[in-house]
């Protein structure tokens, strides 16, 4: 059986199969690049830090048994304050927020993850598990980590 726990934190910060692990791809964006628009239809690497942040805590809460909602921080925060510090604290609060996810993944009980979640959908038979909400989440930082590795080539 796949070891979810063990795949979420090869795409946080460990030996992801798909290149730089999402940490990594964060820590090599320069703060001066973080904030600009390359593209008038794409999201800054800030905006998509904070998206990912924002998931991985509605992610967390799910999976402590809450009733899946839009993210606290709503899908795409906006970014506050551009600065250095700002970019710091931004890469600070997503590994924080991975963090306390994976202490909550080691937590749950091996048959505890094909558990459906709390999701309205579930009563029409399309809910989600734990283990492919989670799963989820792992596919998400793929995704954005490649985003974020083109868009700190520009």
């Amino acid at each position: 059986m796949l070891d979810i726990v063990n795949e979420i934190r090869k795409a946080f910060n460990g030996d992801a199969w798909h290149g730089n692990h999402v940490m990594q791809t964060l820590n090599n964006v320069q703060p001066e690049n973080a904030f600009k628009h390359f593209s008038q239809n794409a999201h800054s690497i800030a905006e998509i830090a904070l998206h990912l942040t924002s998931w991985t805590e509605e992610v967390s809460s799910r999976l402590s048994g809450n009733l899946a909602v839009e993210p606290e921080m709503g899908d795409w925060p906006a970014v506050s304050e551009k600065s250095p510090q700002a970019w710091e604290k931004i890469i600070f609060n997503f590994k924080i927020a991975n963090e306390e996810l994976i202490r909550l993944c080691e937590n749950i009980k091996p048959n505890q993850w094909n558990d459906a979640t709390k999701d309205e959908r579930n009563d029409l038979g399309t809910g989600v598990t734990n283990a492919e909400l989670l799963n989820g989440l792992i596919q998400h930082h793929a995704y954005h980590s490649g985003q974020i590795a083109i868009l700190s080539k520009f």
